[in-house]
């Protein structure tokens, strides 16, 4: 892992540079996966299943046995866990939901907003070696909330055909009744256009690797819209002299066991930190179960020096992380200093695994910078906002000449005799 001493602001750039990928190819093969699956439907899903996945299935959706059997293969502990988990993210986001309140913008104009579900959204749940139940709490939950009235989820099946039984249990408990064993390019594609099994959906939700990051992108030409582009997931340190280096390394580290495309950057004000760090993330890589996968994380991850706390912030600004670790004394007096960040984890004792997983806030977020422009996924992002007004005869009297003049000067003459068609009549 590089270390860099004290780099110019005109370095910052290439130092807040995130891996490359192809998108070229990557975008072909998912148009090709589109074409396909609008033309064959649930065929192509099978052929695409059987190639990627290695399994055989017809029939993509969950049965009634599978569901009521999977209860049995999860364990107690980890029951007990995910309703924790469950409960403490329900309370976070019911927290985001508000009452419109109505306002007279002038005598007589009286206007509100109300918020509307979104009715049909897809959940994208990734499988592989570490399937993320975690995932399904933090799309499904605030769906439920939101009052979606259906919710499509879609995962990849296991060499046997099933949906990993710790996210199909996890599903069902957070109300969940459409659940496929499909994943994948395939899955997007299915959510986006529908399938004689598969219904389409008006929004999708989930990470996922490259392909299906690359699909959810080519989902919105075809008007499905998404939580938000992402790419691989990615944690910022900014740590001062009270940091303890131990902390800090498990925090990197559990960045860097995502997968080989996660990037973790310390910036510190302490080079005698930064060189505890670097030791210490050494002997708790050894450590890893999944140390290979880190170890290549590692080689796109860096340690930057600056001269103090204020010019960490401003680093991390310029990198607009998806995690931002405050590993600082006072980390509130920071807050105000942040501008672009996914999510902020403050204090010592506050570690990112706490947001993945249970303290209540949602760990799907922006990467790749786009957390200068992007929230992560809350309440807002199912759900829409309507604008409501009413306005009485005084009142469209009040405002007209503010209507009629600004209607002419666009020359939208029509736009004006809407109002003075009105005021015209005394009926």
């Amino acid at each position: 892992m590089e270390t860099v001493l004290y780099p110019p602001l005109e370095d910052w750039d290439k130092l807040c540079k995130r891996t490359s990928i192809n998108l070229e190819k990557i975008e072909m093969v998912c148009r090709e996966v589109f074409d396909e699956v609008s033309r064959d439907g649930d065929k192509a899903l099978s052929r695409y299943t059987e190639l990627y996945d290695r399994v055989k299935i017809d029939d993509f959706a969950v049965s009634d046995e599978e569901k009521a059997a999977c209860g049995d293969k999860v364990p107690e502990e980890l029951k007990r866990a995910i309703l924790t988990a469950k409960a403490n993210i329900e309370k976070f986001h019911r927290s985001q939901l508000y009452t419109p309140t109505p306002i007279e913008t002038s005598q007589g104009v009286c206007c509100r907003q109300e918020i509307r579900p979104i009715s049909r959204v897809g959940l994208y749940i990734p499988g592989g070696q570490a399937p993320l139940f975690s995932t399904v709490l933090m799309l499904a939950v605030p769906a439920s909330v939101a009052g979606c009235s259906e919710v499509v989820l879609c995962s990849p099946p296991n060499a046997s055909g099933e949906i990993n039984p710790i996210v199909l249990w996890t599903a069902i408990e957070c109300g969940v009744k459409k659940i496929y064993k499909v994943g994948g390019t395939q899955a997007i594609a299915a959510m986006t256009l529908g399938t004689e099994t598969i219904p389409s959906v008006y929004k999708i939700f989930g990470p996922g690797n490259q392909y299906v990051m690359a699909a959810k992108q080519l989902a919105q030409r075809y008007g499905v819209a998404i939580d938000m582009p992402a790419g691989p997931s990615e944690v910022m340190v900014v740590a001062d002299d009270t940091a303890r280096a131990k902390y800090v390394a498990a925090d990197m580290l559990s960045q860097a066991e995502h997968g080989p495309d996660s990037q973790s950057i310390l910036a510190t004000s302490s080079k005698r930190l930064a060189s505890e760090v670097e030791k210490e993330v050494e002997r708790q890589l050894a450590l890893l179960p999944r140390r290979e996968v880190a170890i290549k994380s590692l080689l796109h991850s860096r340690i930057v020096v600056l001269e103090d706390v204020s010019q960490c912030i401003a680093f991390s600004n310029a990198y607009a992380p998806e995690h931002l670790i405050l590993s600082v004394e006072s980390p509130e007096e920071w807050v105000e200093k942040i501008s672009d960040a996914g999510s902020v984890f403050m204090g010592h004792y506050t570690p990112e695994s706490a947001g993945d997983y249970a303290s209540g806030t949602n760990h799907t977020l922006p990467t790749s910078s786009y957390a200068r422009t992007y929230s992560g996924v809350n309440m807002d992002a199912f759900v829409k906002k309507i604008t409501f007004q009413s306005i009485s005869r005084e009142g469209l009297k009040n405002l007209s000449s503010t209507i009629m003049t600004m209607a002419q000067n666009e020359c939208l003459d029509a736009h004006s005799r809407a109002v003075s068609i009105r005021l015209e009549d005394d009926n």
